[in-house]
């Protein structure tokens, strides 16, 4: 096993990891198969191929629980599926995996993407420049806001998960790699990442409590988890679980889904040839329309955008810690020790996509995907610990992206670089576009 270059004394690898995190994981499979970063002081061990990340994720994830970062996001996400473990994440993933079935998307889809993503459309002006990375914040909170809380019950909320967590989104990944003693500081990232917390915490605690009390179903996802009972046993969730899975819902779902919006439509006014054919695609599906569930299977090339964008734009890194020894490659991973798998790395190895840094959706034609090994292309992680909103991400940013498409052209301001940088996941550091309306 290859030590990776570049480490600091005391702080490891955090300096470059934060300076440029793209450049760090994209160099391990050069060192090898299994590589140790150092995250501060500790010690973590990288796999680098699809069969390792495949065997950490799937074949053996019984072999390994959640690691460090998500025992550092436990104080934020309590025991949500995110940071569980063992019995507990498996009844939990009992709980709230039919929220997320198909007939369920198929109606958040219909009630909320395809509505809101209508409305802010109709509500944009010709020649206007927008904020577009931001409208898709606000979009997509809003969207989860509306499918976990009815708008009446949630308002208060609402207006609370618009507020505080673009600030938590802002500072949770340094947080998270940071070392220890850092997160304690009385510095102003840290102070604005607790009072956010403490903020949604309370809001989203006082729906849970006064939702249950109520006792309806009004149709959302809160009704459904406090209404859900595990087939083996008849229990439900206590109020504490039912906010710890809100939490993680709102905090790991929205920032992928609005920051591969933002990128989709900034590769679109890139790349003319590509903007032509999705601009076809819509025209012919839609009409001019706003798209729906049912129009998702004809928008194939829709779809190909989406998972080029996904590939580029993945979650840095999965980590996970061995509660055994386990042999990964021939290295021996001994018990406890910090285990990653960066969905970077392995999405931008030429090995298995070929000139990796060209943005190129026809990679995802059909039938040009049959010789992927499993494991190099996982954005929502693998196994038994697949991300719930795997199937519900890729139907909210493809309804959108379509309903925006049909009706506009978003042009890039000129002389503006927009540049990739690292929070939860990455970002533009901006991306001021200019509204045309198509057909102009």
């Amino acid at each position: 096993m290859t030590n990776v270059p570049g480490r600091w004394p005391v702080l490891g690898h955090t300096v470059p990891l934060l300076r440029d995190p793209l450049k760090l994981f994209t160099s391990l499979p050069a060192h090898g198969d299994v590589v140790e970063l150092r995250l501060g002081p500790l010690p973590v061990q990288v796999v680098t191929t699809p069969e390792l990340a495949w065997q950490v994720l799937a074949t053996d994830a019984d072999k390994f629980d959640k690691g460090l970062v998500f025992d550092k996001m436990r104080p934020l996400f309590g025991d949500g599926l995110a940071t569980s473990n063992g019995e507990l994440n498996r009844r939990q993933r009992r709980l709230v995996m039919p929220a997320f079935g198909r007939t369920r998307i198929a109606g958040y889809a219909d009630t909320t993407i395809t509505k809101l993503a209508d409305e802010l459309t109709s509500s944009w002006r010709p020649g206007e420049v927008v904020e577009f990375d931001k409208r898709m914040q606000d979009l997509v909170l809003t969207i989860a806001g509306q499918t976990l809380f009815s708008t009446a019950l949630g308002e208060e909320a609402l207006a609370e998960i618009q507020r505080s967590i673009p600030i938590m989104l802002k500072y949770v990944l340094i947080r998270a790699f940071s070392p220890k003693f850092v997160e304690k500081l009385p510095i102003p990232a840290n102070r604005r990442f607790d009072a956010a917390a403490a903020r949604l915490r309370e809001v989203i605690g006082e729906t849970v409590i006064t939702a249950r009390k109520e006792g309806a179903d009004h149709g959302d996802l809160l009704s459904m988890l406090l209404l859900a009972r595990d087939e083996d046993t008849g229990e439900g969730m206590s109020d504490r679980q039912v906010h710890d899975e809100v939490i993680t819902i709102l905090t790991t779902g929205a920032e992928t889904t609005a920051v591969a919006l933002a990128w989709f439509f900034h590769e679109l006014g890139q790349h003319p040839e590509v903007e032509r054919r999705f601009h076809a695609e819509v025209d012919d599906v839609l009409g001019g329309r706003p798209a729906t569930f049912e129009d998702l299977p004809d928008l194939v090339y829709t779809h190909q955008i989406v998972n080029e964008i996904v590939r580029r734009t993945p979650p840095l890194i999965l980590m996970r810690r061995a509660r055994e020894d386990v042999d990964l490659g021939g290295v021996t991973v001994r018990t406890g020790s910090e285990v990653a798998v960066s969905q970077h790395t392995l999405h931008r190895d030429p090995r298995w996509f070929p000139d990796p840094d060209r943005f190129d959706p026809d990679r995802w034609a059909p039938g040009e995907t049959a010789e992927l090994p499993k494991g190099a292309y996982i954005p929502f992680g693998a196994g038994a610990r697949l991300c719930p909103g795997h199937v519900f991400a890729p139907t909210e940013i493809g309804i959108v992206a379509a309903t925006i498409g049909a009706r506009w052209r978003l042009v890039p301001v000129p002389g503006k670089k927009v540049r990739a940088q690292l929070k939860a996941t990455m970002q533009p550091n901006r991306l001021p576009m200019t509204l045309v309306p198509r057909g102009t």
